[in-house]
């Protein structure tokens, strides 16, 4: 049954295409307002009411920005005591953006932890620094009453350098208390999350997003959310609300690293979220970025009263291996989709793979990681692929008898298959094993291709001539298209393992276009990273080992195999599309029995 391994090929291409289009990041409008303003400019940002741009609300008088770090080993906090908040987390060890060292939140126009007055109105007030609660290396207290005659007190604390991920970790306790005369209700104001850009121009743009997780379900806002959607289906937005029933924690976050804030007691509440451009180097595409805001608890305050509430921010990189350590629900942040057992699996397996190639090899350990993962994988999946390929010989010994069932039902293609299904029934032939191993690799590619898009282990990391497993490999470009060697060599050695598959007598054009697929997908996959291409690319190169080893086999025997009475699942299949398509034809007839069924058309009704 080539034929029908081809369309199934085509079909599973034709889905890879297509769900490419839709996640290619769309053009982004032009830069506008001051959605990412200047850090340390000693003032806050101005207000406006273009689209995409921050409303805050300036103070009656000039400020004077006056910042605090606390330090990890891993992390520099900058807190600045306009809105009270962190102002950016920069990673240490993380290899430099394409504005220089990571730093979370460094387009955003407040800071993390400030508080809006409703979403998107971040008031930019200057708080009082508070030394005297301060702890020197440990902790700052900031002191400021908002507009609204809220007086919030937040003391931000390093996490005991004992827990999992302490080094990204900070607790955030925010003290609030209604200096008004008049009732107050918290859920009119929300927690600043910060902003996320993408780091690199060639990062998968889509990755970037407000996160929520709500009662155990997790969910990304991608800036693409906020457009109008294929053929105009859906109005464009502004700001998008998500209400929460039960909000575990939210944030913001790009393909490697995110910003995230988790109450202590995870309640009702509303995730806000707005998307604008930044450009990271001049004259290049602007790039979508993200905010968000958490609403506080649906609170009252009466005058005087008080009420803290507590959270935990976590400000560093998507790395699986700490997240879940942190808990399953942190774990999530990773966002490896439906095929998330899988991509666990493999991100596991390749740490272990690397605890040892560490010690050999410190600069390529990686990629050798993900050529050794690979070869494990497909020696793992060895004996269904060589039984597939046998299945394909017999199938391709059957050729002759198939060309004569052509040529005696060219006008009845139901009964030409019902025959087929009898012949491979005879010779004990599953039509369907030659394409077992293309449906045991789907979950493998998809956990492999979702677990190394997210991997933020390969960003910096160097194999061969590539420069960062977590980029595309280019080495030059040529009239402004870029030059990526690993996807091309990964397309050829694809073409040479199609070329080396048994021919099972499909037809022609079919079988040109199976031939075609690899460079279909050369298309899809070209400004993938490396590190999926590497793989891509070894598994071609050690299939192509495993069809020569298995063509040095001796031939699979053609016997016949009598005494199978019982019809195969396929071939009830056929039986009953052919029923089907008998009882469409017989619509609109009178069965004659004389006539075997053939049918004549009924005479038109003359009326009476």
């Amino acid at each position: 049954m080539y034929d029908r391994k081809t369309w199934i090929v085509v079909i599973a291409c034709s889905i890879l295409l297509a769900v490419n289009v839709y996640f290619t990041p769309k053009k982004p409008p032009a830069p506008v307002g001051k959605d990412e303003v200047a850090e340390s400019s000693g003032t806050p940002p101005e207000t406006g009411d273009k689209p995409g741009s921050l409303k805050v609300e300036e103070p009656d008088t000039q400020v004077v920005e006056v910042t605090s770090k606390l330090e990890t080993s891993e992390a520099i906090f900058t807190f600045t005591n306009i809105g009270g908040g962190l102002k950016t987390a920069e990673m240490k060890g993380a290899k430099p953006g394409a504005e220089g060292p990571v730093q979370l939140n460094r387009h955003g126009a407040s800071a993390i932890g400030a508080i809006a007055n409703g979403p998107d109105r971040i008031e930019g007030i200057a708080y009082e620094f508070v030394p005297e609660e301060s702890v020197d290396g440990k902790s700052v207290v900031f002191r400021g009453r908002l507009p609204a005659g809220l007086v919030a007190k937040k003391t931000w604390s390093l996490v005991d350098g004992a827990e999992p991920g302490a080094p990204y970790r900070l607790d955030l306790k925010v003290q609030l208390e209604n200096a008004t005369e008049n009732t107050l209700n918290l859920d009119s104001f929300s927690l600043f999350l910060g902003s996320a850009t993408p780091l690199e121009l060639n990062e998968r743009g889509e990755q970037t997003g407000a996160v929520l997780r709500n009662d155990g379900e997790f969910s990304l806002t991608s800036p693409n959310a906020f457009d109008k959607g294929w053929f105009g289906l859906k109005k464009a937005q502004d700001t998008i609300t998500q209400p929460a029933g039960k909000a575990e924690y939210a944030g913001v976050a790009n393909q490697f690293f995110a910003t995230v804030i988790k109450p202590s007691e995870p309640g009702e509440s509303l995730l806000w979220s707005k998307t604008g451009s930044v450009t990271l180097k001049p004259g290049s595409q602007p790039l979508r970025s993200i905010r968000a805001g958490l609403r506080l608890p649906a609170v009252v305050l009466s005058p005087g009263e008080q009420r803290g509430i507590s959270y935990q921010v976590f400000t560093g990189p998507k790395q699986n291996g700490v997240l879940r350590k942190m808990g399953e629900d942190w774990g999530d942040l990773m966002n490896y989709g439906m095929f998330s057992p899988f991509s666990r699996f493999m991100n596991w397996s390749l740490w272990w793979i690397h605890a040892g190639l560490a010690k050999i090899s410190g600069t390529w350990a990686w990629g050798l990681s993900i050529i050794v993962l690979t070869i494990l994988l497909r020696t793992a999946i060895w004996p269904l692929y060589n039984r597939s390929n046998r299945t394909m010989k017999r199938m391709a010994k059957l050729k002759p008898e198939m060309d004569k069932l052509k040529e005696k039902y060219p006008d009845d293609p139901q009964k030409m298959n019902q025959e087929m299904m009898k012949l491979y029934r005879t010779y004990g032939i599953n039509p369907l094993g030659g394409c077992l191993p293309m449906f045991a690799q789907l979950p493998i590619f998809f956990g492999f291709y979702s677990m190394l898009m997210h991997a933020v282990e390969m960003r910096g990391q160097e194999f061969l001539w590539v420069h960062d497993l977590a980029l595309p490999d280019t080495i030059f470009s040529l009239g402004g298209i870029p030059i990526n060697p690993l996807p091309i060599v990964m397309a050829i050695t694809s073409f040479l393992q199609m070329a080396m598959m048994p021919n099972t007598g499909g037809d022609k054009t079919q079988m040109m276009v199976m031939k075609l697929m690899p460079f279909f997908f050369l298309f899809i996959c070209y400004n993938f990273a490396a590190a999926l291409a590497l793989y891509w690319t070894t598994s071609n190169i050690f299939s192509i080992f495993q069809t020569w080893l298995s063509n040095r086999l001796p031939e699979p025997e053609l016997k016949s195999k009598p005494g199978k009475n019982g019809k195969s699942w396929v071939e009830r299949m056929a039986e009953k599309a052919d029923q089907a398509q008998r009882m469409r034809q017989a619509q609109g007839r009178v069965i004659d029995p004389k006539e075997g069924g053939a049918g004549k058309k009924r005479p038109p009704r003359t009326g009476g």
